[in-house]
């Protein structure tokens, strides 16, 4: 499977993220972090509305489904690009993946509230564009771009 290249081209500011697995003690940190950072870049409202959801959907994925895996944040001048990437173990069915209500959480995190099938759909929608690749044992690639 091929990462997703990163276009650093006119980048202003770069974030990285490590997430590990099942670490739910920390779940929501990188997004959180994300989001007050482009707050002090004065980021429209409406703008860090959605990506603070596409990076935080994107964080418990990782927590829940991953092995542990990366956020990548680009502010550029027009857009912001998300790169999340992840070891294992992969999407089987990502056409079912990005259904609404569908899930693959374990027992324990649905009882810790997560795992209702939202994460990838809800990405998608506040994204201008979404991209996803997985492959089985390797992991799942995610590109996500918010434009302004």
């Amino acid at each position: 499977m091929k990462r997703y290249e990163k276009n650093d081209t006119n980048v202003a500011m770069k974030l990285h993220y490590e997430v590990l697995r099942d670490d739910f003690s920390r779940a929501g940190e990188a997004s959180s972090k994300i989001k007050n950072t482009l707050r002090q870049l004065a980021i429209d409202a409406g703008i860090l509305r959605r990506i603070a959801i596409a990076t935080y959907e994107a964080e418990i994925n990782l927590v829940i489904h991953s092995h542990g895996g990366s956020i990548d944040v680009y502010i550029k001048p027009d857009c912001i690009e998300i790169y999340v990437e992840d070891s294992g173990p992969g999407i089987e069915n990502v056409d079912l993946a990005m259904t609404k209500g569908f899930s693959t959480a374990t027992p324990f995190a649905r009882e810790m509230g997560f795992g209702a099938g939202m994460g990838l759909p809800n990405m998608e929608k506040v994204s201008d564009d979404f991209l996803i690749e997985s492959e089985i044992h390797i992991g799942t690639n995610i590109k996500m771009v918010v434009n302004y």
